[in-house]
């Protein structure tokens, strides 16, 4: 149960150091740095294992292709731009949603003991997802949108929570890994091709 509380917590730590660091032009460039780095380091987190397991390149490819698709779009048209990256960002919110879901199943009481350096590394890489959620919603859509994304999350590993070990044993098929690879790569093209978009500090570099 205390790793429950802990897995609950950390996405809302997330928006908290937004918060603090935001309003400290000499820090922004920090979070912007950080946000770039972490994101590559989630996406690995949610792909390489199974693409290690499985000795395929299939999820690399569909990673691959989640980033590639919406550039094409964009390409195609200026006017598809803005609606291509939001699309895209929705995608990439409904991975982390996802993959929250099966975290929060590996807590379940089913489970027995969790093993501490599983528990901790679960925990801990969730801030940095809070975090990512709110710099990339909260300066497009605002606070509240940014909100029900970090919430989103926190519903969706209490979700997993009550569904306990029979979901996380359940085997879910290619098709979700697929799809996480997938929405992983959509992330990493919202984060590296649109960035932060806050006009407050634009023009602050």
């Amino acid at each position: 149960m205390l790793y429950l509380v802990a897995a609950l917590a950390a996405p809302i730590l997330g928006p908290v150091i937004y918060g603090w660091l935001h309003d400290r032009p000499s820090a922004v460039r920090l979070v912007d740095g950080f946000v770039y780095v972490a994101v590559p380091v989630l996406v690995a987190w949610q792909v390489l294992p199974h693409a290690w397991d499985t000795k395929s390149f299939v999820p690399i490819v569909m990673l691959g292709l989640g980033i590639l698709v919406p550039t094409v779009f964009e390409r195609a048209s200026r006017a598809l731009e803005t609606h291509t990256d939001n699309l895209a960002l929705v995608v990439g919110l409904s991975g982390l949603v996802l993959h929250a879901l099966l975290e929060g199943a590996a807590f379940g009481p089913g489970d027995g003991d969790i093993p501490v350096p599983f528990a901790l590394a679960t925990i801990l890489h969730r801030i940095p997802v809070g975090l990512v959620i709110w710099w990339l919603i909260r300066p497009r859509h605002g606070v509240g949108l940014a909100a029900t994304g970090v919430f989103a999350v926190v519903l969706a590993t209490l979700g997993g929570y009550v569904l306990g070990a029979g979901f996380s044993g359940t085997d879910h098929g290619a098709g979700v890994t697929l799809y996480q690879a997938f929405v992983s790569g959509s992330l990493m093209h919202v984060v590296f091709h649109q960035g932060r978009h806050d006009p407050t500090h634009e023009h602050s570099h």
